[in-house]
């Protein structure tokens, strides 16, 4: 575990990187062939982005968790199951942690203007809470769990705390990007750099954000897909 100061992002070393570490991109810690740190400019912003991921989530070619988290200058990665509560995951005293939400699925019926807004804030009972806009700009930070859908509700179970925050829930206008590289279990699941794009870009309200994000997401998939091709054959 590590602490970070707010705006300045800071990451855990990986933990299962199998190539040598000149052949990776001392940044993002991936392969050199699947770096698209040129596509990154880290953005001031005022909410928090704390991703806490699962220890197992090792997809560290198709992984957008330490990618989503680069995009902000005030962000956080970390590696782990369980926190005793926000404070200690975030590596700093926190106000009120019903300022901060945490991005969660689970059973949520959405209903046509929310469903517009692709994101929302849910009471204790998993229904629309009053006051939406006032509710998210009242936020000072969000979680992100990063995982399979069976590894991020172990994080949601592991870390009581989270109930204290304010849960939100986002519907994608499209699905994942991912196609059919990585298959998603629900049409709502998106990758972690996916539903930061949306949710920051709504939080911040800048609509630049998410096509920023989401070109950096693109310029992954393409070099993964090149990458896969092989070498030409031997004339």
């Amino acid at each position: 575990m590590f602490s970070t100061g707010a705006g300045k992002p800071a990451f855990l070393p990986a933990m299962d990187l199998e190539l040598p570490q000149d052949e990776t991109c001392p940044r993002c810690l991936k392969a050199t062939a699947l770096c698209v740190c040129t596509t990154i400019e880290p953005l001031a912003n005022r909410v928090f982005v704390l991703i806490l991921q699962h220890p197992q989530e090792q997809d560290r070619d198709l992984g957008t968790a330490r990618l989503a988290a680069l995009h902000f200058q005030n962000a956080a990665l970390k590696i782990g199951l369980s926190w005793p509560n926000l404070s200690k995951a975030l590596g700093r005293p926190v106000a009120d942690p019903k300022r901060w939400g945490v991005l969660y699925l689970g059973p949520a019926a959405l209903p046509p203007e929310a469903r517009e807004r692709e994101l929302a804030v849910l009471d204790r009972k998993g229904a629309l809470g009053p006051a939406q806009g006032e509710a998210l700009a009242q936020l000072d930070g969000i979680v992100l769990l990063d995982g399979t859908w069976s590894q991020a509700k172990a994080l949601w179970w592991r870390n009581a705390w989270l109930l204290k925050l304010r849960r939100l829930v986002i519907e994608p206008k499209t699905p994942s990007r991912y196609g059919k590289l990585r298959k998603e279990p629900r049409r709502e699941s998106v990758s972690t750099l996916e539903a930061a794009a949306i949710v920051m870009s709504r939080l911040e309200h800048r609509p630049d954000l998410h096509s920023r994000m989401i070109r950096s997401f693109d310029a992954l998939l393409s070099a993964y897909r090149q990458s896969r091709k092989g070498p030409p054959p031997a004339a």
